[in-house]
């Protein structure tokens, strides 16, 4: 039978193994019909056939995100976008242009300030005193695990040196115990009352931006980490989806994490189950589903928050009593992961100390004692300092490891504010890719986008190398935690399928499944591994149609 749409003249990457070549996929009805060899593909050929000629460049499975947050990241796109500053002054000059050119706005919002860029990792609020006198200014963090505020915010807020600390959070602090300017984790809540909220319409451009944006990379599909909940200021980004959905404005398949509330407790999972249901009734899952659960185990370790075993250390390498926070109870998660497990939903954690880590699988081998082996595919995200006696759980408990591949390697953010604050030896425990795979676990991709680039070829090419483009530097961890290219695009690609639980029509080029695919060049399989980042997207197709050519 004739197709839609005929690939050839490049290798193939079904979603496993190494590369096809010499072979054509045909493409009827927005499914694949036909992966076959070249010599056979005039048969699927007629005047109709659209013949994309791949000129060496490679076809593989559209890539899907396991961790991202869309919606916000599309909003800080269409605020105070800091992501691109180069140093502090960069980052004040942008603030300062980004004001002047709105000056009807009534508070400064957005994000994207990078930690390694001041001392501690904490600004001050006469920098941004200086750049903004006459109105508040709020802005995160690229991590999304701080907040910068100038003087007019932090009285707008009434915080001052009598503020106590949060439980789950800190404020940085002069001398006199006046708020310095930087609020780590739970301590951004303190504004929340004071800061506008971003409105419905911004949510949804934002959404529709972002979902430009990831289409650009290749991506058709994701984890959005988020939703169920308006955090830092954004809406709760179901609506925006509903909308999108609504409108016929939804290209590519979501998978929404409900956030676990963690001053609240275990009458969430009804809550949760009420919600999942509802959308279930759309009838679009082809599209957006909520079957997932989001706990955030621990917080990052550059604000040295992340859950750890042993201590953190302070500037002149002396023990603290500081072992980072761990922002549900640990027997507490356990009873909620049972009963998130046994409503049918699936857990996706944010866990990045070995301590967080532990608990969350703990968590799971409880959960799996008390309702037996399900198919949760319950997963672990960012996975920084894992001991290798948890690695080898992963496996046994049928636990997906959800890695941020592009922070694995030596960059300034972990050269000056993390690896100096930790225990000697733990820099052979970051992000243990290469041990989690010898010890047989599943790998899942993510960025954390806006965290970090939403690039899945420049992970990639960190995955395989541990040292970053350009960079003169020994691999993070030990080159014995890199992973070959084949498994790094697997993650991105069949890995964050099986997580979805859309693995029975997506990540994989096969007979029968969805045609969402991603043309790359030059073929990263036909490159140095030092080059792999030179691998860019040609076009991006969902369902059989081209959603993104690149224009040369």
């Amino acid at each position: 039978m004739p197709a839609d749409l005929l690939f050839t003249g490049g290798a193939v990457f079904t979603g496993s193994g190494h590369p096809l070549s010499g072979h054509a996929v045909a493409v009827t009805g927005g499914r694949i019909t036909a992966v076959v060899p070249e010599a056979e593909a005039a048969a699927h050929i007629d005047e109709r056939t659209r013949v994309v000629q791949l000129y060496g460049a490679l076809l593989s499975p559209g890539f899907q995100d396991a961790h991202v947050h869309p919606v916000g990241a599309g909003v800080e796109l269409l605020q105070c976008n800091l992501t691109e500053a180069t140093d502090a002054s960069d980052t004040v000059a942008r603030v300062r242009a980004y004001a002047e050119a709105n000056p009807d706005e009534p508070w400064i919002l957005g994000g994207g300030w990078s930690m390694d860029h001041y001392p501690g990792g904490a600004p001050l609020r006469g920098l941004l005193d200086a750049a903004v006198p006459d109105r508040p200014v709020l802005l995160l963090s690229r991590d999304h695990h701080s907040a910068w505020a100038n003087t007019a915010a932090i009285r707008l807020a009434g915080i001052d040196a009598s503020t106590p600390d949060p439980v789950d959070g800190r404020i940085e602090r002069e001398a006199d115990g006046t708020p310095a300017g930087t609020f780590h984790e739970g301590a951004s809540d303190l504004f929340s009352a004071v800061r506008p909220a971003v409105d419905a319409d911004l949510a949804y451009a934002g959404l529709l931006r972002a979902q430009r944006e990831l289409l650009a990379l290749g991506i058709t599909g994701w984890q959005d980490a988020m939703v169920g909940s308006a955090v830092a200021g954004i809406p709760d980004p179901l609506q925006a989806y509903r909308r999108a959905l609504d409108e016929g404005e939804l290209v590519v398949h979501v998978v929404g994490a409900q956030w676990w509330e963690r001053g609240r407790g275990i009458e969430q999972v009804d809550e949760m189950t009420a919600r999942r249901d509802t959308i279930a009734e759309l009838g679009r899952e082809d599209r957006l589903s909520l079957g997932t659960t989001k706990i955030m185990v621990d917080g990052v370790a550059e604000n040295q928050t992340a859950a750890m075993l042993t201590p953190y250390r302070d500037v002149h390498g002396h023990d603290t009593h500081n072992h980072g926070l761990s922002f549900v109870d640990p027997t507490l998660l356990r009873d909620y992961v049972t009963a998130l497990d046994a409503a049918g939903f699936q857990v996706h954690f944010h866990a990045l100390g070995d301590r967080a880590v532990r608990e969350a699988l703990d968590a799971l081998d409880v959960a799996r004692a008390a309702n037996g082996a399900t198919d949760g595919r319950h997963h672990l995200a960012h996975l920084q300092v894992v001991e290798e006696a948890e690695t080898a759980r992963f496996a046994g408990l049928g636990a997906v490891a959800n890695i941020q591949a592009l922070w694995a390697c030596h960059e300034d953010q972990i050269d000056e504010l993390t690896l100096p604050f930790l225990q000697d030896g733990a820099e052979a425990r970051q992000y243990p890719f290469g041990d989690l795979v010898r010890h047989g676990a599943r790998l899942a991709a993510g960025s954390d986008w806006p965290v970090s680039s939403a690039d899945p070829m420049d992970a990639i090419h960190i995955a395989v190398n541990r040292v970053a483009p350009g960079v003169d530097a020994d691999p993070l961890g030990g080159a014995h935690q890199r992973i070959d290219l084949v498994t790094a695009m697997a993650a991105y690609t069949s890995g964050t399928a099986y997580v979805n639980h859309r693995d029975h029509d997506t990540g994989h080029v096969r007979e029968g499944y969805l045609a969402n695919l991603v043309v790359l060049d030059p073929d990263p399989f036909s490159v140095p591994a030092e080059e792999i980042h030179r691998s860019t997207v040609v076009s991006t197709w969902v369902e059989g149609e081209l959603v993104h050519p690149r224009n040369d």
